[in-house]
């Protein structure tokens, strides 16, 4: 027998005021209810009611041992609570990783944020584009962009992003636009491992996947690095679209691959995948400064 379970149905038939109800109530069977209260009586070796065709009634030691029974289910809730850390402060250190540009400008402000809420909480913050094992680098949270493939951690989507491709006005107006993914092979293109390789640029239009061959003049290690050779005139690059400056320092080109946004963490489930999906046309053509 389950003694606390045992008390809890007893409790509830006082409650209820029947053996029925109380079954109804705690959605079990009537026959489990009864021998629950039949094996709290043999255990205590006295009758808790004196029962008749029409109602259960408390004798003197089941009304005392209703208090008792209140005492010892609130304490052992309250116990389990203080055991978990219901009741305890948040205290400790978190591990965060982002990419360079989604950490600075958009988790940065709702980390201050974090650290105000929780002033016992310290934060270290890992910015960097490459994936990092969470286990081995001690990290307890991940945001990462893009398709994710499965794994142990669980993943919650916090939102998508478009990666756009995108030149600077100078460029543009010096080597022209580029109308389909295939004028990109004509052009100077900066290349991000971590979006593309360096040979070719993949762009899905619904279910077609359009395969671009690019000709890279400069490859860097960071998106943040890639967006400032564009800036720069270099060529064109590929740039998440809400990390693009706020002033008119690159024209985003048309084609776009929305991605999800996810953050992760160490866990027994299984990740669900998230796949790219085309966002745009299949022209590329200019369109206005992000303002």
């Amino acid at each position: 027998m389950d003694r606390l379970e045992a008390m809890s149905t007893f409790l509830t038939v006082v409650e209820q005021g029947s053996l029925s109800a109380a079954a109804r109530r705690l959605k079990t069977p009537l026959t489990t209810v009864s021998r629950n209260v039949s094996e709290l009586e043999a255990h205590l070796r006295t009758k808790l009611f004196n029962r008749s065709s029409r109602q259960l009634v408390l004798t003197d030691a089941g009304t005392s041992y209703v208090a008792a029974c209140k005492r010892i289910l609130t304490d052992v809730l309250e116990a389990e609570r203080t055991a978990s850390g219901e009741y305890t402060t948040p205290t400790g250190e978190l591990a965060v990783t982002t990419p360079l540009g989604l950490g600075r400008i958009i988790l940065m402000p709702i980390i201050a944020d974090f650290l105000k809420t929780y002033p016992d909480i310290k934060v270290r913050m890992i910015p960097i584009d490459q994936k990092l094992n969470l286990a081995q680098e001690q990290i307890d949270v991940a945001v990462r962009i893009g398709e994710l493939p499965d794994s142990s951690l669980v993943a919650l989507r916090l939102g998508r992003t478009r990666r756009v491709v995108c030149a600077s006005p100078a460029y543009l107006a010096a080597r022209g636009t580029p109308r389909t993914p295939e004028d990109l092979a004509g052009h100077d293109c900066i290349s991000y491992p971590c979006f593309s390789p360096p040979d070719v640029w993949t762009f899905l239009k619904g279910k077609a996947t359009i395969a671009a061959p690019v000709h890279t003049r400069l490859t860097v290690g960071s998106a943040e690095a890639a967006c400032t050779a564009a800036r720069a005139g270099v060529g064109i690059s590929i740039r998440r679209e809400r990390t693009t400056p706020t002033r008119p320092l690159l024209v985003p080109l048309r084609a776009s691959m929305q991605l999800a946004v996810w953050s992760g963490g160490e866990s027994s489930k299984r990740t669900p995948s998230c796949s790219e999906g085309w966002s745009g046309r299949d022209r590329l053509g200019r369109s206005d400064p992000v303002a």
